[in-house]
């Protein structure tokens, strides 16, 4: 499946921004247990978002 390079690069912009939040927030909270749930909800997150692009194409 090829990507138009506009589309690669919002996919990659996201990427990055998604990284920035979690190293804040991995900095920011208190105990391991929320880095963990923040973690499993992200995965989550992931798969939802790759099921929605396979629908858009």
């Amino acid at each position: 499946m090829r990507r138009s390079r506009h589309e690669v690069g919002r996919w990659r912009m996201l990427r990055q921004s998604l990284r920035r939040r979690r190293r804040w927030l991995e900095g920011h909270s208190r105990r391991n247990m929320t880095i963990y749930a923040i973690r499993k909800f992200d995965i989550y997150k992931r798969r939802r978002s790759l099921l929605f692009t396979q629908w858009s194409e």
